[in-house]
């Protein structure tokens, strides 16, 4: 039998499956290299650089457990009436179907969501005579008060005035649909590092208020500060325990402002524009800092005591604005396994 023949076709067959397997190999290779990792500008996490939407939401004991802030980028907790504070969560790389409870708005508000460019802000109202500065300032207005029901609800398990919910995709739907200019995302003072090595190892830290603390404790298993609310685990209603990569300690002056409540409470206003000292709490650690923003259209820069700036580690960052030094725990010392214990004699 001749297999000259028999080879050649063979031959012709393997050539022929080898270009066919390069050519798919080759097509393989190019469609994985087109798929680009795109992070979010404000807090580096994997997610895109998405139209901003800035959320007031009630801070308080019977607001709990609050909803959709473990989808926000940013958080800032600021100081409002009596001592309390309040939430003003910005998201932009991930909206949640809903937000809450939403509260109302407060002058240190408009200088917070300032350096975003125009956001889409979302509140339950606001004291009359501050109405017309929100109208006035650099945002998309988009209270309560100028929305349906079908955008701002209520809570039928929850009482007022801690049972508003924002249906928050259905709003940047129409914020889209209506084509309004608000703002995406963008670079706000920092940049993002995996690692520092600058820092003082810490257990945990605590942040007051008059009336209100949080405790910021290291989770070596999550790699992220859990939070706690007066001393309870911060849960949401989906059962995330909140925390932040990066937990942010701004110490601002607080004032009080010609603005007040329905119970005649003053209003007080939150510095975020100028300069001052601070601690940036990222893998364990806390660095000494030093904060500057020039301007109200201007992000927040912050750099060692040194003038290095720190990067902040990728992921949700909480921004606690307060007027009090904070108070740190450091990490127990490990007892050797041959020391002596207290009770031996």
């Amino acid at each position: 039998m001749n297999l000259k023949p028999m080879r050649s076709r063979l031959i012709f067959t393997l050539v022929v499956a080898s270009a066919v397997l390069t050519a798919c190999t080759s097509d393989v290779t190019t469609s994985d290299e087109v798929k680009e990792v795109t992070y979010n500008s404000i807090s580096g996490r994997v997610g895109v650089d998405g139209p901003i939407l800035a959320v007031k939401i009630d801070d308080t004991s019977s607001a709990r457990p609050q909803i959709g802030i473990e989808d926000a980028d940013l958080v800032y907790i600021e100081q409002v009436e009596g001592g309390l504070t309040r939430i003003a969560a910005v998201f932009s790389s991930k909206i949640p179907a809903v937000i809450g409870p939403v509260r109302s708005a407060r002058i240190s508000d408009i200088e917070i969501v300032e350096q975003f460019g125009r956001v889409a802000f979302a509140y339950s109202g606001a004291q009359e005579k501050l109405l017309p500065v929100i109208a006035a300032a650099n945002l998309e207005n988009l209270g309560a008060q100028r929305q349906s029901r079908e955008i701002y609800s209520n809570d039928p398990l929850r009482n007022a005035p801690t049972a508003m919910m924002l249906q928050a995709q259905t709003l940047m739907q129409k914020v889209k649909e209506q084509q309004l200019p608000v703002a995406i995302s963008k670079n706000v003072g920092w940049n993002f590092a995996e690692s520092f090595d600058t820092g003082t190892a810490i257990a945990s830290a605590k942040v007051s208020w008059p009336a209100n603390s949080y405790d910021a404790v290291w989770s070596n298993v999550e790699k992220r500060w859990l939070l706690s609310h007066k001393g309870v685990p911060n849960i949401s209603a989906s059962g995330v325990h909140l925390g932040a990569s990066t937990f942010v300690i701004q110490i601002v002056s607080i004032t009080p402002s010609e603005y007040g409540d329905k119970f005649g409470g003053v209003t007080p206003f939150t510095a975020t524009v100028g300069s001052g000292s601070g601690y940036i709490l990222r893998d364990g650690k806390y660095i000494s800092a030093l904060w500057e923003r020039l301007t109200p259209e201007s992000g927040t820069t912050w750099k060692t005591t040194s003038g290095e700036a720190i990067p902040f580690a990728p992921g949700q960052i909480w921004i606690a604005l307060t007027d009090k030094e904070p108070v740190f725990t450091p990490i127990p010392s490990k007892i050797p396994a041959d020391a002596p214990s207290a009770s031996a004699k």
